[in-house]
């Protein structure tokens, strides 16, 4: 699997196998995703891995304290705008109507959303740690280390889902870790075979084209 291939292939996997992975495999994946860069070679990152009885933990922990709070550092800006705005909503309807659930049926989507604290079934789960003294540069840097993991793992034959719902149990977890006073929890990352099985893992979100994201100049 070539660099293009990959970027292409990764999806969002909301749906995965009870099939383990070892701690050998989260460990080679980490060998390589953190050669990801960073300004000054800051390596802004930690990162905590879950599996098994520390797995249901975190799982229990969640279920304890939802809906919880993302706090100060929230996901999305407040009345997001547009194109922004049509982006999020879409890729949502598509997703909810490949599980065949309606907007009128509020219960069935809350449930579906309330999987993400249980990684939808993944059996491995990575939280990634950043100071909180950092800048937004730092956060970007993150988010590239992220991707890296995400790769890696896809040439392995691992899947991922990016979870930012864990930003609302950043809290909890926070003592759970018993995390410095300085370091938060961004988010986390479930990773797993993916059930192909499931009509949800055929979600394919939308991408701008290059012209409506990108002008050229000089050419």
């Amino acid at each position: 699997m070539n660099v293009d291939e990959a970027i292409k292939k990764r999806i969002s996997v909301r749906a995965f196998t009870s099939e383990p992975v070892s701690e050998a495999t989260i460990r080679d994946i980490l060998e390589v995703a953190r050669y990801a860069p960073s300004g000054g070679n800051l390596q802004p990152w930690k990162v905590i891995a879950v599996a098994g009885a520390a797995r249901d933990a975190v799982i229990a922990l969640a279920k304890a304290n939802l809906p919880g709070d993302e706090g100060e550092r929230l996901v999305y800006p407040a009345n997001l705008w547009e194109p922004y705005r049509s982006r999020r909503y879409k890729v949502g309807e598509d997703m909810y109507a490949l599980l065949g659930i309606g907007r009128d049926n509020k219960p069935a989507r809350y449930a579906h959303l309330a999987q993400n604290f249980e990684f939808f079934g993944a059996p491995v789960a990575l939280f990634f740690v950043i100071d909180t003294g950092m800048g937004h540069g730092q956060w970007a840097h993150l988010g590239m280390f992220m991707q890296s993991v995400a790769l890696a793992a896809l040439e392995r034959g691992v899947g991922s889902c990016m979870m930012e719902a864990w930003a609302r149990m950043r809290t909890p977890l926070h003592k759970h870790f018993a995390l410095a006073e300085n370091e938060m929890i961004y988010c986390a990352m479930a990773l797993g075979h993916a059930d192909m099985s499931k009509p949800v893992n055929t979600l394919r979100s939308d991408r701008a084209p290059v012209d409506e994201i990108a002008t050229f100049k000089g050419f």
